[in-house]
This record gives structure tokens, C-alpha cells and sequence, in this order.
């Protein structure tokens, strides 16, 4: 496809005032990623640049872009479309052509010395990938008798047996919610081999998210032990499925599921008409099943880098060794939280 550059482009910063927010109303395929609120969560957690693009074509904006500069010591600097967020392409009209996308991020590229800049998801790239994930959306429209009824009978009996377990349900929008969930977290991320998120980055989403009133806490209890707990966001008609935790020693109750049944139905109930479950490794056949089991619809989502000196996409790679795993999980929660606390602001 013939290259059309855009006539202009304007940068808005996402940190200050609504603009941004109010640019993505025209593009109703947007996600929670795109939000100024997860740039602000990603700003004041690690310090990343918002570089967010408006593009022109003569009188009318035909793309948002937006990218988060990571500058590290230890990794380089790069732009990411963007950093912890499971998939968050550029948005674009019908007339935009990807090679206008990609000249004007190589060009910014250059101008800030950057490694590579990276898309991640969007159904317009014809890039090869470099990752590729599983996705899955969840229609919330049927009602909840229909619904359940699409569910698996895995999944409808795990639902009933969580209901039958005395367990106590709580849909929350508060700090302590968020310090139950992150309690929750650190053992989660400990019993797969990854190094949990800094507090103080949920902290921030409870600033920017939880408490505005774009998102909640689902927390399942047994007496008052808590189980299992999920976060979710929401942006209008669309939610994700974001974070979920759960002690290990009450397995058998199925918080995890009763704690997707009741934010589904709170969803719902709140105008949400969409949940998206999030990126799964195609390595993970577990958390694919589960995510299935709801009756959601299996997508692909590929990520896509570009290597600034070279002007080339990178190609998929080697699964990275599991050794790291074996090694976080034998390491105690203490000295798991601060390692976490200090590589996060050098990975994306």
C-alpha cells in the first residue's frame, strides 16, 4: 500500500485535562488502555513519558496513537503502545493505512534514540509478530438464565459448588479492598515464579481507577479469610478482566469462579457490554481453559516491534527459560515484593 503521510499531527498529553479522553469517544472500539487513567496509573508508578499522537488528515483526525517512552539504564529506551497493558493499538479511521502508522513512530523513534517502538494487538497490522497471545471477549448482553446457560458445565459446577461453600461475596471500590487483593497477589505471583507488582502501583490504579469509579474489587471470603479476589476496569460499554489472586489452600471452594460470576453480573448490571478477559500465553493451557469455560470468543493478539536502525519488524522468538520461575518461587514474599518493586520500572 502506497505511504500517505498525515498532514498533521498534534501531540496531547493524557496526563492533564480530558482531551484525550474526549478524543476517544469517536472511536468506540477503544479499551480501558487507552484511557488518561491508566497513562496516569503508568506515569506515576515508574516515571514513563506519555507520547500520544492526534493525526490529521486535512481538517479531520483520522488516528490516535498512543505510545509511553520507557527509558532505562539497564534496558534502553523504546516506545511501547502500552507498557503493562495487555493490548492497546493505535486507533484509526477506515482511510488510515498502516505505513502512515509506522512512519510517523519510526520518525519519533529517531528523533528520541529509541531502541524499537512496539504495537500491541489491533486487527489492521500486516507486520509479522514478534509475540502472540490468546484473547477472549465475553458478549454481556443475554440474560444471566441464557448466559449461564453458554457457561461450561466445568464452569457451571464450579460456580454452584462456590455457592454452596459459605462463601461471602463483596464487590468494593476501596484502599482496603486493594491491600486485601495485593495480599492476595504477592503469594499468587510467588506460586507461578513472577515477582509481584510494587504496591505502590496499585496503589495508584486505586487513585486513578478504584476510586474515580472506573473500576472495582471483587474480594471472596471464607469467614474472614479471603480466598480469591479479581480487579476489573471498565470504560463505558467495555470492561477488563485485569488482575486475579487466590490462596492456594482453599482451591477446592472455586472463589476464582464465583468471583468472575459475580463481577459478570455487576457488569451488567452497570451497563458494561463486553468483558474482555485479558492475554493469555499460548503456553498456558490452564488459564486458556478457564477463560473458555465462560463462553467467551477465542481471538489472536500479536504484538509487533520495530527495530529503529535497522527499519525492520522483529519475528517471533524462543520461549524465554523457565529457570527464573523455579528460582522466584523459592524466594521468600518479602524479598519477592522488592524484587519486583525494582525491575518492573525497567521491563513493559
Amino acid at each position: 500500500m502506497k505511504l500517505i503521510p498525515f498532514d498533521d499531527t498534534t501531540l496531547i498529553d493524557p496526563l492533564t485535562g480530558g482531551d484525550w479522553d474526549r478524543s476517544l469517544l469517536k472511536y468506540p472500539n477503544h479499551g480501558f488502555f487507552h484511557t488518561s487513567a491508566w497513562a496516569k496509573v503508568l506515569h506515576r508508578t515508574y516515571g514513563h513519558r506519555p507520547v500520544y499522537f492526534r493525526c490529521f488528515r486535512g481538517p479531520k483526525p483520522v488516528a490516535l496513537l498512543p505510545l509511553m517512552e520507557v527509558r532505562s539504564p539497564l534496558t534502553g529506551a523504546r516506545g511501547v503502545c502500552l507498557p503493562f497493558s495487555d493490548g492497546c493499538a493505535p486507533l484509526v479511521s477506515e482511510e488510515t493505512d498502516f505505513e502512515s502508522v509506522v512512519d510517523l513512530l519510526a520518525k519519533t523513534g529517531r528523533e528520541r534514540d529509541w531502541k524499537y517502538f512496539e504495537i500491541r494487538g489491533g486487527s489492521f497490522n500486516t507486520a509479522p509478530a514478534s509475540q502472540i497471545f490468546y484473547g477472549h471477549q465475553l458478549d454481556l448482553r443475554p440474560e444471566n438464565k441464557t448466559l449461564l446457560a453458554s457457561f461450561s458445565a466445568a464452569t457451571r459446577r464450579a460456580i454452584s459448588k462456590a455457592q454452596r461453600s459459605g462463601l461471602t461475596v463483596q464487590i468494593l471500590r476501596t484502599r482496603a479492598a486493594v491491600l486485601a487483593y495485593y495480599q492476595l497477589h504477592i503469594r499468587t505471583r510467588r506460586q507461578f515464579g513472577i515477582p509481584p507488582q510494587s504496591l505502590a502501583f496499585f496503589l495508584h490504579i486505586y487513585e486513578e481507577i478504584i476510586k474515580p469509579g472506573l473500576g472495582f474489587i471483587v474480594l471472596i471470603q471464607k469467614g474472614t479469610q479471603s480466598v480469591a479476589s479479581a480487579v476489573f476496569f471498565q470504560a463505558g460499554k467495555n470492561a477488563i478482566y485485569k488482575f486475579g489472586a487466590s490462596d492456594r489452600c482453599f482451591q477446592e471452594l472455586r472463589g476464582n469462579n464465583l468471583a468472575m460470576w459475580e463481577a459478570i453480573r455487576f457488569l451488567r448490571q452497570n451497563g458494561a457490554e463486553t468483558v474482555d478477559f485479558g492475554r493469555t500465553s499460548p503456553e498456558n493451557d490452564g488459564l486458556r481453559r478457564f477463560k473458555l469455560g465462560w463462553g467467551s470468543v477465542e481471538e489472536t493478539i500479536k504484538y509487533h516491534k520495530f527495530n529503529i536502525a535497522t527499519g525492520d519488524w522483529a519475528h517471533g522468538k524462543d520461549h524465554a527459560s523457565t529457570f527464573h520461575q523455579a528460582f522466584f518461587r523459592r524466594l521468600p514474599l518479602r524479598v519477592n515484593r522488592l524484587l519486583g518493586a525494582l525491575l518492573y520500572q525497567h521491563l513493559d
